[in-house]
């Protein structure tokens, strides 16, 4: 945001949501039933398998779309592969991306490749959604319950895999929940109706958390003990294996959150970078329940309330254990 607030502002009325808020897409409208939702997202390997590298990438940048109530319409790969690397390596990237857009019934309609010194591959996408009924960042109220749908670490168990101190079990389930679509969650959040959502990924469940009561004028309060983490996570997190991703989110969180009685490691916890991670809702008191078994009985087992939205303070966000 540093970079594009010294980019001129480009305004249109139909640019529903832009880059002005940082949400997860943005939403142009075409006619009164029509809203396109348009995002991009790309990145290294961050695991060694190159079919689930292609399963995560596409599952993360379809997030996006997601997260924004919206459905997926079609996609182009966006790749860099370089020159000299066996060109099966990046079929298996492409076929994996493939699975994923086909569960998502999302086209995919070409790319573009370029050679680049590191392999790096993602979508950009365009879905649908009906203007007005977009799910943002901005619109979290004071005594929604917040949820998460799935568990933290993804970061951390990479970084662990790639010095070789994670077990292949722990290793399989991780690319697993990473290449899960958010669809279901998705889903189930546009039925019943919720106030604001976001998908939990590079910037940690703390950062993503600020942003959304940044733009809804609110602050939160997290309980530690509820918030799911991936089994292991722990572990690794006293062995040292924190990528520097999480370590630069907990870094910049100090100004916006109250951390008294949260030791270090429970903060980089709660700032992992995540790869295609899960959903975050802010939503009526009222509907939590019901969203939280609506969520359970579409395969989101791991989703769960993990804090309430407050009235703005001084504090974005208190972390209580």
């Amino acid at each position: 945001m540093q970079v594009l607030s010294k980019l001129p502002v480009m305004t249109d009325p139909n640019l529903l949501v832009g880059l002005e808020t940082g949400d997860d897409a943005a939403v142009y409208k075409l006619s009164e039933d029509i809203g396109l939702v348009f995002t991009v997202d790309f990145f290294p390997p961050v695991v060694d398998d190159p079919f689930s590298f292609g399963q995560i990438a596409a599952s993360n940048a379809l997030s996006d779309v997601y997260a924004m109530g919206a459905r997926p319409l079609f996609a182009l790969n966006i790749v860099g592969f370089p020159a000299e690397l066996p060109k099966d390596i990046l079929g298996e990237i492409l076929k994996g991306g493939y699975s994923k857009a086909q569960e998502a019934k999302c086209l995919i309609a070409g790319g573009h490749t370029i050679d680049d010194k590191e392999p790096k591959y993602g979508m950009a996408v365009l879905g649908i959604v009906k203007p007005g009924e977009e799910v943002t960042k901005s619109g979290s109220k004071p005594g929604d319950k917040l949820i998460l749908t799935k568990p933290l670490g993804t970061g951390i168990i990479t970084t662990a895999a790639k010095q070789g101190q994670c077990s292949p079990e722990l290793i399989s389930s991780t690319i697993e929940l990473m290449a899960t679509l958010n669809s279901n969650a998705s889903k189930c959040m546009v039925e019943i109706g919720v106030n604001a959502a976001t998908d939990v990924t590079g910037f940690g469940l703390i950062g993503h958390l600020c942003s959304m009561m940044k733009e809804s004028g609110t602050s939160a309060t997290i309980q530690l003990s509820s918030v799911p983490a991936i089994e292991g996570v722990w572990k690794h997190i006293s062995d040292g294996m924190i990528p520097g991703g999480s370590r630069r989110n907990a870094e910049s969180s100090y100004q916006r959150v109250d951390w008294t009685n949260i030791n270090l490691e429970q903060q980089l916890f709660l700032c992992d970078a995540q790869t295609s991670g899960g959903l975050l809702i802010s939503v009526d008191k009222e509907k939590s329940d019901t969203l939280i078994n609506d969520l359970h009985n579409n395969g989101c087992e791991h989703s769960v309330i993990i804090g309430e939205v407050k009235n703005h303070t001084d504090h974005l966000i208190k972390v209580v254990p």
